[in-house]
């Protein structure tokens, strides 16, 4: 920007005690006040932390060092960022603070890395993996609303791992998706399909977060577990996950992903459900009712409970857009 159309206030002899005021002085130029609230809380916390950890400069080094391999080993297929919100448990806390659950409803879960947009659509009762040393497993769900009503037309993502536990995105080979599909919900708010059971597996520890996960003493592992994200206007934009209750690392998470709501059991086919759904008998079932929430209904809980957790902080501000910015009428 042209230095002539900027008002810059006086910038010198800056200190550990003056560099905080003075940094969001400046940065509270522009016209974007939900920015300038940001950047107003970014920085002082910075400053915090560093003033509080005696932050040194081999220390503030490393962590730029640590950032920019972060950035370097992201692809079209991994985001190593995404990654790294997992693990140190903000990706569950943004997602729990802009898209609140009232009771009774589904709860969120984390996105993950691998999250991809060349799914292919696929109507009820197809396959979505084709692993042929995966355990089948007949995937049969409902969605409702807040009310009890079935809900149509919802589209809904769907992705898990092969039995090795492993992505399809992770296979450099791979000729086309698989593991994942896209469905929408029938006039009763149903959809199934076939899959495999889900397996435990290893989040990629062989980058900086994985080092980083080493240095804390922490395992890399996740629970078995299948993602939705479920889309539809009029509704709030929900992704979760269900889990296997019992797995070994229900309770150890590396992301943080679990909630008691979101554990379910797998049950074997009977004989009328196998010949319905033309399965084997005995192989796993899983089922599961989801509640999706209205946008008003999210909206004005997400609101209410801004406004209760910023009055506890004692924050002057006001919400524009559902959002807090500087109150300084």
């Amino acid at each position: 920007m042209d230095p002539s159309k900027v008002k810059v206030p006086p910038m010198k002899d800056l200190t550990i005690d003056n560099i905080t005021e003075n940094t969001i002085l400046i940065n509270s130029q522009g016209p974007d006040p939900r920015l300038t609230y940001c950047l107003e809380r970014l920085v002082s916390h910075l400053h915090d932390f560093a003033r509080e950890t005696r932050l040194s400069t081999k220390e503030w080094m490393a962590a730029l060092e640590f950032l920019t391999g972060v950035g370097q080993i992201c692809s079209d297929v991994r985001q190593e960022f995404i990654l790294l919100s997992d693990i140190l448990g903000l990706s569950l806390l943004v997602d729990a603070i802009d898209h609140p659950k009232p009771p009774h409803s589904t709860e969120g879960s984390v996105l993950g890395p691998f999250h991809s947009h060349e799914a292919e659509d696929m109507p009820n009762g197809e396959t979505m993996s084709h692993d042929p040393n995966g355990e089948p497993c007949l995937v049969l769900c409902t969605l409702k609303d807040s009310q009890g009503k079935p809900i149509e037309g919802v589209k809904i993502d769907i992705w898990e791992t092969d039995s090795s536990g492993h992505y399809d995105v992770q296979y450099a080979d791979r000729e086309g998706p698989d593991g994942r599909c896209v469905m929408r919900s029938d006039k009763d708010g149903v959809f199934w399909f076939k899959g495999i059971k889900p397996v435990p597996y290893p989040i990629p520890h062989d980058g900086p977060v994985g080092k980083l996960l080493e240095k804390l003493h922490r395992h890399p592992f996740r629970p078995s577990h299948m993602h939705f994200m479920f889309e539809k206007p009029g509704y709030d934009h929900l992704i979760t996950a269900l889990y296997l209750r019992g797995d070994p690392y229900e309770t150890s998470d590396a992301v943080f992903g679990v909630k008691d709501s979101l554990l379910v059991d797998l049950h074997p086919a009977d004989e009328a459900i196998a010949k319905q759904y033309d399965v084997k008998a005995g192989s796993a079932v899983l089922t599961h009712d989801f509640v999706l929430v209205s946008d008003k209904e999210a909206s004005d809980l997400r609101d209410e409970r801004s406004k209760k957790a910023l009055e506890a902080l004692g924050r002057k501000v006001k919400l524009l857009n559902g959002l807090p910015v500087p109150d300084v009428d």
